[in-house]
């Protein structure tokens, strides 16, 4: 069969190639970004789902851009989180789907995009799709090195977009600073590019206060939220916000892909995000238990493998290790086989090999099972 230069073109992500391995009893998989099954809230979805189905519209096909009840909900969510008016959104089938439709509206084959080294692997196979060219800009403790990019736009480099995932990154965990986040916002105002801010952890954070994101500095910023990370995955709800001709190109070409996200789906997390009382206190609680388990990670990672350096993050779910001197890509095995899983760093490089790193999602088990995987971890290394 010929296959299309685009599909040709995509990579496959080496967390879902692991998730057949990882799924055995005997693994303690730190591999995929899955939020803690203990901590999804299926009571209350269980109710609001049975709300839900009182109404023959819940299982109807509903708007493109989604239902009205939640576009109000969500409008008024990423307002609160900007500090300036956002006046509509569109719902996505989880905001990859949201992402892959931004690619499909703005890029042309060739096009040059802005990622961050090392990457969300899903952007990268979304970029790859597009046929576009890929510039990768660096990472450190602070964020996406934006001086770094300032200078290659001074050296000539027009991006159509520029992807970032500000808050908590993944994989690398850290969170881009205030200071880089208004600087971000000028160069786009400057050179005329998207920003497309990816932020499905903002709310994750660990003390309770979300940064301010990029877009509360510029217009020329597309917003990409997710209830998978606060709510469940299964709901398959995300958004995007942005410039009213992006959501319009948006919307024309979702009703190409799916005409319309789930409508019991939407029903049901527009009630969830709608209750604020309960919202609030669901997110203290997966917050309260997500910081444990992260601090459980990074004592165990300094007892246990004392070489190594780990990212301490302040939200979200990942730890990003470096291991001097051990190729993680052939360590892994070795791992599978002490029973403990993770995905190398090579996984999410785009021109840096990432020969030594490792990405260990660290909230998706209790305290005693993180700190037993990195003793597993250790004992493989060794």
């Amino acid at each position: 069969m010929h296959l299309s230069t685009a599909s040709r073109a995509v990579r496959g992500s080496a967390i879902r190639d692991l998730l057949s391995l990882t799924s055995r009893s005997e693994v303690i998989s730190l591999a995929g970004g899955l939020p803690a099954a203990d901590l999804l809230p299926r009571e209350r979805i269980a109710a609001a789902a049975a709300a839900a189905l009182t109404d023959p519209a819940a299982v109807q096909y509903g708007e493109t851009a989604g239902l009205p009840s939640l576009r109000a909900v969500l409008t008024a969510h990423e307002t609160a989180l900007c500090g300036r008016p956002v006046t509509d959104v569109v719902v996505t089938s989880g905001s990859q789907q949201g992402l892959d439709l931004v690619a499909r509206a703005l890029l042309d084959p060739g096009d040059p995009v802005v990622v961050e080294e090392p990457a969300y692997v899903g952007a990268l196979q979304v970029f790859q799709a597009a046929g576009a060219a890929m510039h990768p800009v660096p990472l450190d403790a602070d964020g996406l090195q934006v001086d770094v990019l300032e200078r290659r736009l001074r050296d000539g480099l027009r991006p159509r977009l520029v992807h970032t995932v500000p808050t908590f990154h993944n994989p690398r965990g850290v969170t881009l600073s205030a200071q880089r986040r208004v600087r971000l916002a000028a160069l786009a105002e400057r050179f005329g590019f998207l920003v497309v801010e990816d932020d499905p952890y903002g709310l994750l954070a660990f003390d309770g206060v979300p940064p301010v994101p990029v877009a509360a500095h510029s217009d020329r910023v597309v917003r990409l939220g997710s209830a998978s990370k606060v709510l469940a995955p299964a709901l398959r709800v995300g958004w995007l916000s942005g410039p009213p001709e992006l959501l319009a190109a948006v919307e024309r070409l979702k009703q190409c892909t799916d005409l319309c996200t789930s409508s019991l789906t939407q029903t049901i997390t527009a009630d969830l995000l709608g209750d604020p009382a309960w919202f609030d206190a669901h997110l203290r609680r997966v917050r309260d238990a997500t910081a444990a388990r992260a601090a459980a990670f990074t004592a165990a990672v300094a007892g246990h493998l004392p070489g190594a350096s780990c990212s301490v993050p302040a939200g979200g779910m990942f730890c990003w290790l470096e291991l001097p001197g051990v190729d993680t890509t052939a360590l892994l095995p070795r791992a599978l086989g002490h029973g403990v899983g993770f995905v190398p760093g090579s996984a999410f490089a785009v021109d840096t090999q990432q020969p030594h790193s490792l990405r260990c999602c660290v909230v998706s088990h209790p305290e005693p099972v993180v700190t037993e995987a990195v003793r597993r971890l250790a004992r493989a290394a060794t």
